[in-house]
């Protein structure tokens, strides 16, 4: 059915039931696992014009290398829990992208035929103040997504 499954975690707790749902999942279909961590761009960078001008090499390296370690760490604990199940799995951390266009573009770079992540199934308000990788990711790929709770 399903021979490579995308997972994306953000490291959260939710994230982590996401991630534990799609590995028993691959392990059950003998399916290969590429999890995929995303860091933003730094926020004064994404408003960009003359806000960007204000921003300290210093706080923007700070943020890049920060980002970075933590999601080696993420990425790193996925990884030990796909080796634990006998999963064949890679990792990819994607910088300054946003989650669900470097979610988008990673299944299919990746041909993955299942994307599998998390979502607080925010609705109302809620949700449009906070947007939602997931909505979005489910409205723009061409291929299965199984959404977490």
């Amino acid at each position: 059915m399903y021979k490579h499954i995308l997972i994306a975690t953000d490291g959260s707790e939710l994230a982590a039931k996401g991630v534990a749902h799609g590995l028993e999942l691959a392990k059950g279909l003998a399916a290969a696992v590429t999890f995929v961590n995303v860091s933003e761009p730094f926020p004064a960078l994404a408003w960009g014009g003359a806000m960007a001008g204000y921003v300290a090499a210093e706080e923007l390296v700070n943020y890049e290398g920060n980002a970075r370690k933590y999601g080696r760490e993420v990425l790193d604990k996925c990884k030990a829990e796909a080796d634990a199940l006998a999963v064949g799995a890679k990792t990819l951390h994607i910088e300054n992208r946003t989650p669900a266009e470097a979610i988008l573009d990673v299944s299919r770079s990746e041909a993955c035929d299942l994307i599998v992540m998390a979502s607080h199934g925010r609705r109302g308000l809620g949700r449009l103040v906070l947007g939602s990788q997931t909505a979005e990711v489910v409205s723009l790929t061409e291929i299965p997504v199984l959404v977490v709770r």
